[in-house]
């Protein structure tokens, strides 16, 4: 039975951690976005997210964004993110379906990881410079 359950593997969709200025604010921010850089449209997208050190039992709450629809070849920012954070392992569970098939993906940005040493440029991103996880 087990060998009848077709599990799909997903390719061209990732997450992004980018360091952009923000005019209103003045200042360099941090920002998560998902990648959708497959040719079909990603529908009722769910992203959970958290941050969590088990060596030192720290975590941060849960939050939850939905997104109706990303468009093939785009992208949309997901929340922003306090450099505070980035000495947590910090993930980002996400749900959506392509047509009628139903996608689970979990991104992990390990603990120490998200810094200015290890931005490169994201084509998909208008060639913002960030850190990719797949």
């Amino acid at each position: 039975m087990k060998k009848d359950i077709k599990i799909p593997t997903l390719e061209n969709v990732f997450m992004a951690v980018v360091k952009e200025y923000n005019d209103e604010f003045q200042c360099e921010d941090w920002n998560v976005y998902l990648v959708n850089d497959k040719e079909e449209d990603l529908e009722m997208v769910l992203i959970v997210s958290k941050g969590y050190d088990e060596d030192k039992l720290i975590e941060t709450s849960v939050m939850r964004k939905t997104l109706q629809k990303l468009p093939a070849k785009s992208f949309a920012k997901v929340e922003l993110i306090q450099p505070d954070l980035f000495k947590l392992t910090n993930f980002f569970n996400t749900t959506f379906f392509v047509g009628n098939t139903m996608y689970e993906k979990r991104y992990e940005f390990e603990k120490n990881t998200i810094k200015e040493g290890a931005l490169r440029v994201i084509k998909q991103l208008g060639g913002k410079e960030g850190i990719i996880v797949n």
